[in-house]
């Protein structure tokens, strides 16, 4: 066998050339399969946090729904008093009249208050008004006539005789308020006057006082107040 040649074979030019790197196309469809994953994971986080406010805000809805219709429910055990779920304000109807230029409530008027915020305060304190109610707004109107600055400091202190008489001295056929009672009436309550602006269709039923609710939006809580120094409730003027 000496003398015998081996012949070594060689792969063809076409073979030697074959390109190495990926084509341009597979390139492009493997960057549209990752912007397309991405996109769909984008997508789902943000369908997410959308379902979980629309549920929080219907939960919200829900249960101030249900405060409400509690309250009108307390409502109910006293003549003249109703709520208006759609605008959140309870009215006393006649018995929270006034008379012409003045701001005092009768004896039956403070005691009808003393009687009915206590029943309010016991649902945004244990019930179902307690996670979302923030404020109850007594709000005093006054009728068209006289000047506009004068009916509206008049329909103020028409909402602040309304503290007055909540924090007056109970009757002896009354219950007491409780230290806790009244410090959620300090709490929680506001005042506001308002004049020919929210006027009725009648002068005495313009000289009223109403109790506005409230709420809370879907991720606020009540502000801690344990720390603010808290004087004495004083006493109103005549």
């Amino acid at each position: 066998m000496i003398g015998t040649r081996i012949v070594l074979k060689r792969g063809t030019n076409e073979e030697a050339e074959k390109p190495f790197w990926i084509s341009f196309a597979d390139l492009m469809t493997a960057l549209m399969v990752l912007f397309l994953v991405a996109m769909s994971v984008a997508l789902l986080a943000v369908t997410k946090t959308i379902t979980e406010a629309e549920v929080a805000q219907k939960t919200r809805d829900e249960a101030i729904q249900k405060c409400l219709v509690d309250v009108g429910k307390v409502a109910k055990d006293f003549t003249d008093v109703h709520v208006d779920q759609d605008n959140r304000v309870i009215d006393f109807g006649d018995r929270a009249r006034f008379e012409t230029n003045s701001s005092r409530l009768n004896s039956d008027q403070g005691k009808l208050l003393r009687a009915f915020v206590p029943r309010v305060l016991d649902l945004a304190r244990n019930g179902s008004c307690d996670r979302w109610l923030k404020h109850i707004v007594v709000e005093g109107f006054a009728d068209q006539r006289g000047t506009y600055l004068l009916n509206l400091n008049l329909s103020l202190q028409r909402a602040e005789r309304v503290l007055c008489a909540l924090l007056d001295k109970p009757g002896d056929d009354e219950r007491p308020m409780s230290d806790d009672e009244l410090e959620q009436v300090r709490e929680l309550f506001l005042v506001g006057g308002y004049s020919f602006n929210s006027a009725k269709s009648t002068l005495d039923e313009s000289r009223r006082i109403e109790l506005r609710l409230e709420f809370l939006a879907v991720n606020d809580f009540r502000p801690q107040t344990d720390s603010i120094l808290r004087g004495s409730f004083g006493v109103c003027g005549i």
